[in-house]
């Protein structure tokens, strides 16, 4: 009778399973719902695959999640990591209500053992859309048939991502939900961070928030930036985030001598603060699945110039404009230029609406894990 009483007061726990824990699309997924769980019923733990802590790790230890580490994927070190997840699953086997992994294809290999071990539902979660064939295709098909033996469900982002990763398996659409209160347009806010940053009232903004890698293609961004400068001579281009391409990009602003109009934020933990300044939004991946940034853009009720590699589902108010890649610079400079002045929108009802705000969404994802919150 004891035990009995002591499960019920016990959180279910489920185990999120992610790369590292630095700010992304799907690492924000997890933390704007993590956060909104009643976590004496629900808590979630993580199981990453680098030994370098994440930007997000204190928050999650704070809010009482256990973060465990293995070692990287990869070919040649398969028997390694299949070892080390027969054993955490074999002795973690009875703490988990659910398993859910971020980590495309390769969620197969984790997924396998969680089934081995009885664990009840089994998550994989799509969220990048037309990865490019390289050399870790094979690899990636090899998952993928570790991943069809044991899901008991399959989410995605956006159609696209769903598609490119799991074929003709179905899957549900979950989309990447925001807090979607904290974004609504603030002019004292706008005003706030401007002058942060010593942006004059003025000044056209055009702001990006983005891992600096190479999938954001953060140089073709810039090159479209230097044209328009030609016509907005006071323009800023606000790039936020950080990753391995920041050298490259550094060179690049150098070189086209465009220093005193760039910034370079880094890592922040204010993005619905920041997203208030931009007058325009611009991603230019060369792929991606449903960014959450282009919906937190939309919900601070600013336009946005996308790439047409996105997902067109992430265009929940109309006032997202989609070039390819291939088209003119001037094509892209005209589209920014046209879209400007403009007086921004109160959003908030159109993403809640269309089904990306997280307060609307926790009780879904619940119902995926088969937990009551």
């Amino acid at each position: 009778m004891g035990s009995t009483a002591q499960e019920m007061n016990t959180p279910k726990r489920i185990l999120q399973v992610f790369t590292i824990l630095n700010h992304g699309g799907a690492e924000a997924f997890i933390m704007n719902h993590y956060r909104k769980l009643d976590r004496t019923k629900v808590q979630f733990d993580f199981l990453v695959h680098r030994e370098d802590r994440g930007e997000y790790e204190d928050d999650i230890e704070r809010m009482g999640g256990r973060i465990f580490r293995t070692c990287s994927i990869r070919p040649g070190h398969y028997l390694k990591y299949f070892r080390w997840l027969n054993h955490f699953f074999r002795e973690h086997r009875r703490e988990y209500a659910a398993v859910h992994t971020h980590i495309q294809e390769n969620g197969g290999f984790v997924l396998k053992y969680a089934a081995k071990y009885g664990i009840p539902v089994r998550i994989a979660h799509s969220h990048c859309a037309a990865v490019p064939l390289d050399i870790r295709y094979p690899f990636r098909k090899f998952a993928l048939q570790f991943l069809k033996r044991n899901y008991t469900a399959l989410l995605a982002c956006g159609q696209e991502a769903g598609t490119s990763c799991f074929g003709k398996m179905p899957f549900h659409l979950f989309y990447n939900a925001i807090d979607a209160q904290q974004f609504r347009s603030n002019e004292h806010v706008r005003n706030k961070v401007r002058q942060e940053f010593n942006i004059p009232a003025d000044a056209p903004v055009i702001g990006m928030v983005a891992r600096l890698n190479f999938a954001k293609n953060h140089a073709f961004a810039i090159r479209v930036f230097n044209e328009f400068l030609k016509v907005q001579s006071n323009a800023v281009l606000m790039l936020v985030g950080e990753g391995d391409e920041r050298d490259k990009i550094e060179n690049q602003i150098r070189d086209l001598g465009i220093g005193h109009h760039v910034l370079l934020t880094g890592l922040r933990n204010d993005i619905d603060q920041l997203q208030q300044a931009f007058d325009l939004f611009i991603l230019t991946s060369w792929y991606e699945g449903l960014p959450v940034s282009v919906i937190e853009a939309q919900a601070a009720g600013t336009k946005c110039v996308l790439a047409d590699t996105i997902d067109k589902t992430v265009d929940v108010t109309g006032d997202i404009r989609f070039l390819s890649l291939n088209d003119s610079l001037s094509m892209w400079v005209d589209t920014l230029c046209n879209s400007l002045p403009y007086k921004k929108p109160d959003n908030f009802s159109k993403i809640a609406q269309a089904g990306y705000d997280v307060n609307t969404n926790i009780g879904k994802l619940l119902t995926f894990y088969h937990v009551k919150a």
